[in-house]
């Protein structure tokens, strides 16, 4: 299946108009023509048509002698022009005659050697075609000199046949002239008109979950594009109360959650150590983690961050000291590599506690239960999580930040934990990174803007 390449409205547009300019012009003077046969007007004023029609028919024969073909214009003229009359000659002497010339003309009869062209007339300065004329013209037998009368009128079938010619030669060259304009004023136009969808796309552009209430701006849109910037538009505030809706259940939720866990975990406290015991009280305290994330995503979402310089360095470590020994029990050491004993950053503190405590427990629950877990805090603002288990491959690198995404389906996390910590990331502009660990494993990189020297 291939997908076809969308058309450009610019160039459709140019197209368009230069066809339709060709078409209107084409009309125009078709129109003119058959205005002026329908009135009359080519027919009086026009004077060669007897002459037209014989030297379309006048032709030669094996010996070269001339002879007039009987053509469909000819047998026309003689019906139209019973006393039709003409001479036609050669510069060899060959000649065709027929009717009788007037005895007006008669002199002119003598003299046709001396006589290019000439137009014969009984009265002087009349404006009515004359009443015969002497011409030399172009035929299929050569250049001949023909005499004739004046009484045939324009043939239609003449006209026609001139068509293609008159088309060359007249409308073509004026339509290109035309459609060059077009080529050029067009997509000058139609950029100037489109220039306020453009402002809306680019607006478009912008428009992330993080920011909602965007609006697509109507300013110097097409009127005929209104409706559907205005339906994006629609449609986008739809999705923002959708979003709003879905945010406020999970905080419901995750509020509603708080209590019950609470009494469930003083409730299993008070029961006798067993193993059931321990099994329900690490159950408990995933729920109890799922509970803080979902919390702390709408904290994130809906507090004003106010920034602060803060040490990662100390902080690192205090999350060491808090799940260390959740690592020991689960077989695991544990070091602590900081680079520098201070490095500040600008950012909230607990967020950057949650998401470096949710990368450990990360590397607790899946680094396979021996080797070593590594905390590093590097120059000149990152943090690095390293275990040596079974790492990610490249092809999950970038789902497992999706909310609810685990790379193992039989895992017990809820697969939120790594979503909490991008978006903490992206909150404090800085990003998550998987590397490959070294020299097994995975390694968790949050790099940091680092914090503003002071002057």
């Amino acid at each position: 299946m291939t997908l076809r390449r969308p058309r450009s409205l610019k160039w459709s547009l140019v197209l368009r108009i230069a066809l339709l300019q060709c078409a209107m012009l084409t009309l125009i003077i078709v129109g003119i023509i058959a205005a002026l046969l329908a009135t009359g007007l080519i027919p009086h004023d026009y004077e060669d048509g007897t002459m037209d029609v014989l030297a379309d028919a006048v032709a030669r024969d094996a010996k070269g002698v001339l002879v007039l073909n009987e053509t469909p214009d000819l047998e026309m003229l003689r019906a139209g022009v019973p006393d039709l009359w003409y001479i036609i000659r050669d510069k060899q002497g060959h000649r065709l005659q027929e009717g009788t010339v007037p005895a007006a003309f008669q002199p002119f009869v003598g003299l046709l050697d001396t006589i290019a062209d000439a137009r014969i007339d009984h009265d002087i300065g009349q404006a009515a075609p004359p009443d015969g004329k002497i011409r030399w013209t172009d035929t299929a037998a050569g250049n001949v000199q023909i005499m004739s009368g004046t009484k045939g009128g324009l043939s239609l079938l003449r006209i026609v046949s001139q068509a293609p010619l008159f088309f060359l030669q007249g409308i073509l060259p004026l339509a290109g002239l035309m459609g060059l304009a077009t080529l050029f004023a067009t997509p000058w136009v139609v950029r100037g008109a489109l220039s306020g969808l453009g402002h809306a796309a680019e607006e478009a552009k912008r428009i992330d979950i993080d920011k909602r209430g965007v609006q697509l701006p109507l300013k110097d849109v097409p009127l005929e594009v209104t409706p559907l910037v205005k339906a994006v538009n629609a449609a986008l505030a739809r999705l923002d109360r959708g979003y709003e809706r879905h945010k406020r259940f999970l905080t419901d939720a995750a509020h509603e959650l708080r209590t019950p866990v609470a009494i469930l975990n003083t409730r299993l406290a008070s029961l006798p150590a067993t193993p059931e015991r321990a099994r329900l009280l690490q159950d408990a305290a995933r729920l109890s983690t799922l509970t803080d994330q979902l919390l702390d995503l709408q904290r994130l979402d809906r507090q004003a961050v106010l920034f602060e310089p803060i040490d990662l360095v100390a902080i690192a470590h205090s999350v060491i000291v808090d799940l260390a020994p959740m690592a020991f029990s689960a077989g695991y050491e544990m070091s602590f590599e900081p680079e520098r004993e201070t490095l500040i950053a600008n950012g909230d503190r607990t967020a950057i506690e949650r998401a470096v405590t949710n990368l450990v427990q990360n590397a607790i629950e899946h680094g396979g239960q021996t080797g070593k877990i590594t905390v590093k805090v590097i120059a000149p603002a990152i943090i690095e999580v390293h275990d040596e288990g079974g790492g990610v491959p490249p092809a999950e690198r970038e789902r497992i930040f999706e909310p609810f995404y685990r790379l193992r389906p039989q895992d017990h996390g809820a697969g939120l934990g790594l979503n909490l910590v991008q978006e903490i990331m992206q909150l404090h502009g800085g990003r998550i990174e998987i590397l490959e660990g070294e020299p097994t494993g995975t390694c968790f990189r949050m790099t940091f803007p680092p914090a503003a020297m002071p002057a």
